[in-house]
C-alpha cells in the first residue's frame, strides 16, 4: 500500500521548527503553519566564517531581527557543504529536544519521494511540514503579496532574465505581471531571484534596512542589507 503523503498539513497540531532563509517563501510557510501549529523556533545555516546564511547570503544581524520581530530563537550553526548535513542534524536534534515534532520548509516543487528533508527528520524522529508543497507559483506569490507580506530582491542570476535593476525592487502585483511578461517564475524557483521579507503579519514590527553597494560575482549580482541605525 501506498503511503499517504500529506505534507501540506503536516504542522497540523504540533509544534514545529522552520527552515528559514528570511526570504518569502520561507516566511509565507511558517505563516500558514502557524495557523495550524505552533512555531518554537527557526533554523538558520550559515556559511563556514559565519558571516552569512547559507541560502540567501544574508548577516546574521538581519536574520536575528527578523527573529525578534517575528519572536522566535533562532537554532544556528555554521557549516560547510561537506558537513552541512550532519550539523543541520544537530540542530534538528537541539530543536526535537525543545518539543519540535515537526520541520516546516518552504517548498513548493519537492518530488515526492527522495526529498532530503524528508530524509533528515526521519533520521532525528521528526515529522515534515511543507505548507507550499506543490502549490502554483503565481497563487502563492499572490497569496503572500495580499497577505501583506513586503520582501524586497537582494540576488538575481544574470543569466535568467534578471538584471541589477530588479534588485532593491519589492514585489507588488505589478511587478509580478512585469516579471512573467519577461518569462520570468514570480516566486523565482528557477533560481531566477531571491528575497528577503522586511514586514508583514508574521511580523510585531518592520525591518528597517539599509541599501549597500551592489556585489557581483560571476553571472549574479547581490544587494547587501544592513540594518538602518536607529
Amino acid at each position: 500500500m501506498v503511503e499517504l503523503i500529506d505534507w501540506r498539513n503536516g504542522a497540523k497540531g504540533h509544534k514545529f521548527i522552520a527552515s528559514f532563509s528570511g526570504g518569502k517563501d520561507s516566511v509565507l510557510a511558517i505563516y500558514k503553519a502557524s495557523q495550524v501549529g505552533q512555531a518554537i523556533g527557526l533554523i538558520v545555516m550559515l556559511e563556514e566564517e559565519g558571516q552569512r546564511s547559507r541560502s540567501h547570503g544574508m548577516p546574521p544581524e538581519l536574520i536575528q531581527a527578523q527573529a525578534d520581530s517575528i519572536g522566535l530563537p533562532v537554532y544556528t550553526a555554521a557549516a560547510s557543504w561537506a558537513d552541512y548535513e550532519s550539523v543541520f542534524l544537530g540542530l534538528l536534534e537541539q530543536a526535537k529536544n525543545q518539543g519540535a515534532e515537526v520541520l516546516v520548509t518552504g517548498d513548493l516543487d519537492m518530488p515526492a519521494h527522495g526529498c532530503w528533508h524528508e530524509k533528515i527528520t526521519k533520521k532525528v524522529g521528526l515529522k515534515l511540514g511543507m505548507p507550499l508543497w506543490e502549490m502554483d507559483h503565481r497563487e502563492a506569490v499572490d497569496e503572500f503579496i495580499h497577505l501583506g507580506f513586503v520582501t524586497m530582491i537582494v540576488t538575481v542570476n544574470l543569466s535568467l532574465g534578471m538584471t541589477e535593476d530588479d534588485l532593491g525592487r519589492v514585489l507588488t502585483p505589478d511587478y509580478i505581471k512585469e516579471l512573467e511578461a519577461r518569462n520570468i517564475d514570480p516566486c523565482g524557483e528557477g533560481g531566477e531571484f531571491h528575497t528577503t521579507v522586511i514586514d508583514g503579519p508574521l511580523f510585531q514590527y518592520p525591518i528597517t534596512v539599509r541599501k549597500c553597494p551592489i556585489i557581483r560575482n560571476g553571472g549574479y549580482a547581490f544587494l547587501p542589507l544592513e540594518l538602518a541605525k536607529k
